[in-house]
């Protein structure tokens, strides 16, 4: 199937109807990956939406693929968070479509801002180092209390607060904004 025959968007009001469908594929996807995804409440997702922090894709009316944006520390740290594309539609590039798109909207929102990511997941590592993303330690990444709480939910939360908050079992991606890149 072309993955350009799917809408890939910011998300916004008149897609509030697809939150039971991201619910039950972030969902799935913790029950399958062993809770090392963040489920959010159907109200959370619901603001996203409406403030244009969510990129969602759709076929014809079917969800596809969705992912929001998180800002920490005054805006000064962004996270592209809760990326996810049924697996009906996975290998598809559906999730590069999305990555990019969700990248995109926060440089443009968010110009001077860090954006990072933690993930286990090869492809996303992947789609984030062609992006510009370099591995880090959690270090470099927000100190933010209520970013690293929504870790809570992991199965691998222990490791992380027994390391000092400092690593994991997943990886820290961090894309410096052009202005701190250039004093490299």
């Amino acid at each position: 199937m072309d993955p350009r025959l799917f809408s890939v968007v910011i998300a916004d009001e008149s897609h509030l109807c697809y939150i039971p469908d991201i619910l039950s594929a972030m969902e799935e996807a913790a029950r399958v990956k062993g809770n090392s995804i963040v489920v959010r409440a159907s109200e959370y997702l619901a603001c996203k939406m409406r403030e244009g922090k969510a990129v969602i894709a759709v076929k014809e009316g079917v969800f596809v693929g969705f992912c929001y944006v998180e800002t920490w520390q005054g805006e000064q740290y962004v996270a592209n968070s809760g990326l996810i594309v049924c697996p009906e539609f996975r290998g598809l590039g559906v999730a590069g479509r999305i990555k990019r798109r969700i990248f995109e909207l926060c440089r443009q929102r968010y110009p001077n801002a860090r954006i990072f990511s933690i993930t286990k997941s090869p492809a996303v590592r992947k789609m984030n180092a062609a992006l510009g993303f370099k591995e880090v330690p959690y270090g470099e990444l927000t100190t933010d209390a209520c970013f690293w709480q929504g870790c809570s939910t992991c199965r691998h939360y222990s490791q992380l607060l027994a390391n000092g908050m400092k690593d994991c079992e997943c990886i820290g991606m961090l894309y410096l904004p052009p202005s701190e890149a250039n004093d490299l």
